[in-house]
């Protein structure tokens, strides 16, 4: 079961809201027009299980799918939270130290990455910075919390990032990691009562360019240094989020420095009990916000 969002046959194109719906194996089961993500996490883990029980009994198929996340919901994201991510930011950075530091640190590295309007779905284009040379998709398990801290479920999300930005200054991440095309989010949320070890999971990442699959890896989030509810509890020790946040915990799956993603390209990430999450790479310009 997912809770996902999406428009109607006939509606993939309209500029209007998309409609949250439950996703299961009999279909896609409408949630009232009025029904939000910030509503449902806006309490704690019952409540947002509760909100389930208002799908409607109707089976029937969303044409397409948008990012699982309301107009204002915060997307934050954890840092040098695997091996493989502390040595490429080492690789990229003119201040290496910073990432050693970081990686055994009590504090984790945790930063803005979007707001809802911004982030990208399922099938929706992610898209490069024009001043950036050296750019990468970085998949990542990401949590979706509850305004209490309790975690209620678990998405993929895709933390597209500049190397070159970030590894010529490490103040420089702000705008490595945050502009439009650079966050997406998908296929749709699964509830956190139907994954029973978030550190047991898959994780897959393919890039196609043209006809070819021209980078591969796998890895799991067994690899994760840090645990998910430590990165949730400095998240909100000094921050509320009285309508849920998602945190990103970080990527396992870094290619390496001679690759950068081009427009044109698709990525493809997958993790064990979430889904697919396919998105081609385009422009800034492509993306209609």
């Amino acid at each position: 079961m997912r809770l996902v969002r999406g428009h109607l046959a006939g509606d993939a194109g309209a500029s209007g809201p998309a409609r949250w719906a439950v996703r299961d194996e009999e279909g896609d089961r409408l949630l009232p027009e009025d029904f939000s993500l910030g509503e449902a996490l806006s309490s704690g883990l019952g409540h947002f299980r509760r909100s389930f029980a208002a799908a409607t009994g109707q089976s029937m198929k969303l044409a397409s799918l948008a990012a699982p996340v309301d107009h204002w919901t915060e997307v934050w994201a954890a840092g040098v939270t695997y091996r493989r991510s502390r040595e490429a930011r080492r690789e990229e950075s003119r201040a290496p130290d910073v990432y050693e530091m970081v990686y055994d640190a009590p504090r984790p590295e945790l930063f803005f990455k979007s707001l809802g309007w911004r982030v990208r779905g399922h099938g929706q284009t992610i898209a490069v910075r024009p001043d950036s040379s050296w750019d990468v998709p970085e998949p990542e398990l990401a949590a979706v919390v509850c305004a209490n801290g309790e975690i209620a479920g678990y998405t993929i999300c895709d933390d597209v990032s500049s190397r070159s930005i970030e590894g010529e200054n490490p103040l420089y991440l702000p705008q490595a990691k945050v502009y439009l095309g650079g966050t997406a989010l998908g296929p749709g949320i699964r509830p956190a009562w139907e994954v029973p070890d978030p550190y047991a999971l898959g994780i897959r990442l393919g890039i196609a360019r043209g006809s070819r699959e021209i980078w591969t890896g796998s890895a799991s989030t067994g690899l994760l240094h840090r645990r998910i509810d430590d990165l949730v509890e400095h998240l909100l020790r000094a921050d509320r989020y009285p309508y849920g946040v998602v945190l990103a915990t970080g990527t396992c799956l870094v290619p390496e420095s001679d690759f950068t993603l081009r427009p044109g390209d698709e990525v493809r990430i997958e993790i064990d009990g979430l889904g697919r999450l396919v998105t081609p790479v385009g422009a800034i310009t492509d993306i209609d916000p």
